[in-house]
C-alpha cells in the first residue's frame, strides 16, 4: 500500500502531468463487519467504490454484467474462489478466505443485513436466523454461528473508525464516520447477550419447535437487491425490505 501511494504521487511528475492519482481501494462491507482486513495496510486508500458493498451483491453484479454487457472474463472473476493470498498456491493447498473466517460470504451477507437494516444485537439476531435456518440448522448451531460472528464483529469494530471513504449505494455499510455511528469497543465476550441465547437454545430444545426455511419464491428477495429475512420475534412477522 504504501508503494502504492507513493507511485499516485510520482507517476504525474515522472510524465510531467500535474496533480496526483488517487489509490483505489477494493474491501467490501463483509471484510469490514469480520475484521478481516489490515488496519492501516490493505484496507487503507483514498476511495473505495465497492466499499458500502457485501460480496454477494457485488457477485451478482458481475454475473449480471458478464451477460448483458458482454463482459466474459467478469464470470471468471465471479467464480474464482475468494482468497487474499496470503500464502502460497500449492499443487493442492489454496488459502481461503471463507476458511480463515469460519464463516461464508453467504452467512456474512445475511448477518450484515439483520445488524445494520433490522438493528440486531446477538439474541434478536438469533431469533431471526432460528426461522430462516430452522430446518437445516439447529438452534445450537445457529447460537454457535451467531456467537462467532459477534466475536469477531466486536474485536475488530475498532478497524471501522478509519476505514476507506466508500461509494455509498446500500443501507446495510458498517463505516463508523458517516453511515453505522456506534461505539467502536465492545466486550468481546457478550455475557449477558451469549448466556440469553443458551437459555434460549435449552427452551427451543430444536426438535420440538417449528423453525421455517425461506420459500423458493422468496429467495430472490432474501437473496438479490431487496432483503427478504422475515423479522422473526420483532413485531410483525411478514415484515421485511
Amino acid at each position: 500500500m504504501v508503494l502504492a501511494f507513493m507511485l499516485a504521487s510520482l507517476l504525474p511528475w515522472v510524465h510531467s502531468k500535474p496533480g496526483f492519482y488517487l489509490v483505489l481501494g477494493s474491501s467490501n462491507v463483509d471484510e469490514g463487519l469480520h475484521g478481516y482486513l489490515t488496519k492501516y495496510d490493505c484496507s487503507s486508500a483514498d476511495i473505495n467504490p465497492i466499499g458500502s458493498i457485501s460480496k454477494q451483491d457485488l457477485r451478482a453484479f458481475l454475473r449480471w454484467a458478464a451477460i448483458h454487457l458482454g463482459y466474459s472474463s467478469l464470470a471468471e472473476i465471479e467464480a474464482a474462489p475468494p482468497t487474499a493470498e496470503l500464502e502460497p498456491i500449492r499443487s493442492n493447498y489454496c488459502q481461503l478466505d471463507e476458511v480463515d473466517m469460519g464463516m461464508t460470504y453467504e452467512e456474512l451477507s445475511v448477518y450484515g443485513r439483520l445488524r445494520k437494516i433490522f438493528r440486531c444485537g446477538p439474541v434478536s439476531m438469533f431469533k431471526n436466523l432460528c426461522y430462516r435456518w430452522g430446518s437445516r440448522l439447529s438452534p445450537l448451531e445457529v447460537a454457535d454461528k451467531v456467537k462467532h460472528f459477534f466475536k469477531y464483529y466486536s474485536i475488530n469494530r475498532h478497524k471501522m473508525t478509519v476505514l476507506t471513504p466508500s461509494y455509498h449505494a446500500e443501507s446495510y455499510s458498517p463505516e463508523d464516520n458517516r453511515f453505522d455511528l456506534r461505539q467502536f469497543l465492545y466486550n468481546a465476550r457478550w455475557p449477558y447477550q451469549f448466556r440469553k441465547m443458551d437459555e434460549l437454545v435449552k427452551e427451543l430444545d430444536g426438535n420440538e419447535v417449528a423453525l421455517g426455511e425461506t420459500r423458493d419464491r422468496d429467495k430472490s428477495r432474501v437473496n438479490g437487491v431487496g432483503m427478504g429475512i422475515v423479522a422473526a420475534g420483532s413485531g410483525d412477522p411478514k415484515s421485511g425490505l
